[in-house]
């Protein structure tokens, strides 16, 4: 599985080893940055990451902010992305179970580094499991090509 991870200047440090997790779990991951901690607009760097994943050239993708609001609402925009900004393991899970989120999104300085590592192996981990909630993604998805056919 390809990951596309983005953050501003705030996430440098949560990105980093949230990458070193990735690798030490086998998985690809494709950094579009930012790698310094100057201040950015988290705009560019979060749009570039859920461009991968709607594009399809990369499975999932992982954003990471000061409180991961801005990278909610930037990554929510592009079709077919289904950003969850999670402050918890439970929400984390949900989030797949019930929404199929293809991305996670962290805020670096509300959530400390062990907990953002637990919730990114329980996202990573948990499987979607349809039934019920696919009817409510199909409404989701139908609401998206209304908002295009606008």
């Amino acid at each position: 599985m390809k990951i596309a991870i983005g953050c501003d200047h705030a996430g440098l440090q949560l990105k980093e080893a949230i990458k070193t997790e990735l690798a030490r779990l086998g998985l690809e991951v494709a950094d579009v940055g930012t790698n310094s901690c100057d201040s950015v607009d988290y705009p560019d760097f979060g749009q570039m990451a859920a461009k991968m994943v709607s594009s399809g050239k990369a499975q999932r993708g992982i954003l990471i902010c000061g409180t991961g609001i801005g990278m909610s609402i930037v990554a929510n925009k592009f079709s077919g992305i289904r950003a969850a900004l999670c402050n918890d393991v439970q929400t984390a899970i949900l989030s797949r179970e019930h929404n199929d989120s293809n991305v996670l999104v962290l805020g670096a300085r509300v959530t400390a580094q062990e907990l953002a590592l637990e919730m990114l192996r329980v996202w990573l981990d948990t499987p979607y499991e349809g039934g019920r909630h696919q009817r409510r993604l199909q409404k989701l998805k139908n609401i998206e090509d209304s908002v295009k056919d606008e």
